[in-house]
């Protein structure tokens, strides 16, 4: 099997969030689910995409991390299609056709920028007991009146507890207990704790953002597709953004790995749909021998 190391969501090597794809040959099955969850734990980074070509135009992706399988990720996704553009296997500039255990997903390729499709954006709850949302701001080493907007549960693929903070500083001073939030998002059931703020008017910039997923062995993630799109669908409930709008999120920096997420909602047949992309650099290249 290929491998590639992609930073996607950047431009530049050691920018944005790094991801393994692995390739199987054609005809080849995926592994089993311990070699893929060994592999993603030896590759040590935080999602490894297995892809398996059906079609012409047409993929299946599986997600790991080195602590499980996951529904799907945005950044690897990214990773994925810029990986098969290095090794061309794809072309610029065409529609593709991704399956995933979250659906079936489109992914447009225009100049070397990657959009792809979300899953139909879901509100599965909203944390509007002060107790509860005092409980999550004490876990994320804030005060209560720190947080901005009553928390919701969204998700777009995977479930993020969107949290909002009233400026970049306080996001920026956010120090989990993480022990305690793999707890608390195992009693929501959700990823993780997706934290923002919002950009300052005439910025360009519609929130700065920071993600964290121990309960996947992920404390932080400098990029989130996924969870971006959540975001998007948050803002957009709350009269926000618009659709139709480009949305730009910035996230990682306090990582040091700066990353830029593209976001779109458009309404089609009275339903929203969310597009997520970004671009990718290739960092590395090999062979796995199983």
């Amino acid at each position: 099997m290929k491998f590639q190391i992609i930073d996607a969501f950047s431009d530049e090597v050691f920018g944005g969030n790094p991801a393994g794809v692995v390739l199987l040959e054609d005809g080849q099955g995926f592994p089993s689910d311990e070699v893929m969850l060994k592999t993603a734990a030896e590759l040590r980074y935080s999602e490894t995409a297995f892809i398996k070509k059906i079609g012409d135009k047409t993929f299946h992706i599986r997600y790991f991390t080195p602590a499980a399988e996951v529904d799907l990720c945005g950044h690897a996704t990214i990773g994925s299609f810029g990986a098969m553009l290095e090794w061309s296997i794809i072309e610029d500039n065409q529609n593709y056709t991704l399956e995933t255990l979250a659906g079936f997903l489109n992914v447009q390729i225009n100049d070397g920028f990657i959009f792809m499709d979300m899953s139909e954006p879901i509100r599965i709850a909203t944390i509007e007991n002060e107790q509860k949302k005092a409980e999550l701001a004490v876990i994320m080493g804030l005060k209560p009146e720190d947080i901005l907007m009553n928390p919701d549960i969204v998700s777009t693929g995977l479930p993020d507890i969107m949290m909002g903070v009233r400026s970049k500083k306080l996001l920026n001073a956010i120090n989990p207990d993480f022990e305690a939030l793999s707890k608390l998002s195992q009693a929501y059931e959700v990823t993780g704790v997706h934290a923002f703020s919002l950009g300052e008017d005439g910025s360009g910039i519609t929130a700065d953002c920071r993600n964290f997923a121990p309960l996947y062995d992920i404390d932080e993630e400098a990029a989130t597709g996924t969870s971006n799109g959540a975001l998007t669908f948050y803002l957009f409930e709350k009269g926000m953004i618009q659709p139709e709008e480009r949305n730009l999120f910035i996230q990682g920096e306090a990582m040091n790995r700066p990353s830029k997420v593209m976001s779109k909602l458009t309404i089609a047949d009275g339903r929203p749909k969310i597009q997520v992309g970004g671009v990718y650099k290739k960092l590395a290249e090999g062979e796995i021998y199983i």
